[in-house]
């Protein structure tokens, strides 16, 4: 449980310093701005044609009485909609991160510059990394549809599809967005996408921790805009300690407050798997 407490810990402590950085949270700000105009558009429509979506999913239901009727489309109404929220959730942050790919790889740089130690890069031209963190979102957003299709048919079990399912809908969200966005560090670092995974598996909790509190606050109209910088900032402090260097958060008044638990060895040369 200390993990949970310690992912959160990175993701007030990514905000603390962008909010010390000025420059860098205003750097951040453009590529989730453009981002949120193109997504609220899409949901808006979503939410005008799910019920249009209900009654054609549903013709068998046409002569059913009330209230079985207007229970089945409603709920189903309500799934559609959770269902593309849940997918911008997880898809915002992979679509800021590539219209932004330039901005907050200079802005994880500056914070390992700040933390002290190597700075690492992947030694790539800007369209190669931008080739390869979109070819990893798509196989991420794969793995997500994969499970929101699993979460969205539990979604029709009684009592647990609307209380134990929605917890797991989070917990998912909020690991592939620390996968998303600790991508920005550790691919400098040469790993790639399956390594991350991997390196992520071990430390579930951290992950966790950093991942579903910041998925609840992206729920929030515009929160996601002004905690992206921050979020960035956080995720590579997170995945120092991933890969067992010092995690001391550098004029942080409050730095090594908290110790890494275990080294992780030093990644392989930069790959393309």
């Amino acid at each position: 449980m200390r993990d949970l407490g310690a992912g959160f810990g990175y993701l007030i402590k990514g905000q603390r310093w962008v909010a010390r950085h000025g420059r860098w949270f205003g750097i951040g700000l453009l590529p989730g701005l453009i981002t949120l105009v193109l997504y609220a558009g899409a949901l808006v429509g979503l939410g005008y044609g799910a019920d249009d979506l209900a009654d054609w999913a549903t013709p068998f239901a046409d002569d059913w009485s009330s209230p079985w009727l207007g229970l089945l489309r409603t709920t189903l109404t309500v799934l559609v909609f959770a269902f593309g929220l849940l997918l911008a959730v997880i898809t915002f942050t992979a679509v800021t991160l590539l219209v932004g790919q330039p901005f907050y790889e200079s802005l994880s740089e500056e914070v390992d510059r700040a933390e002290g130690g190597e700075v690492h890069g992947s030694g790539l031209p800007l369209w190669r990394e931008l080739w390869i963190s979109a070819r990893d979102s798509v196989r991420v957003l794969v793995r997500v549809a994969l499970y929101a299709v699993l979460l969205f048919a539990l979604g029709f079990v009684p009592v647990a599809g609307q209380t134990v399912v929605p917890l797991l809908g989070f917990c998912v969200t909020g690991y592939f967005l620390a996968e998303e966005l600790t991508a920005v560090a550790l691919q400098r670092r040469g790993l790639v996408l399956k390594d991350r995974l991997v390196l992520l598996r071990g430390r579930r909790l951290l992950v966790l921790g950093f991942g579903v509190p910041l998925g609840l606050a992206f729920l929030v109209p515009l929160v996601a805009v002004f905690l992206m910088p921050g979020a960035v900032a956080g995720a590579t402090l997170m995945a120092r300690e991933l890969m067992g260097e010092d995690s001391g958060v550098g004029d942080d008044p409050d730095a090594g407050d908290e110790e890494a638990e275990g080294t992780v060895p030093s990644p392989p040369p930069y790959r393309v798997d």
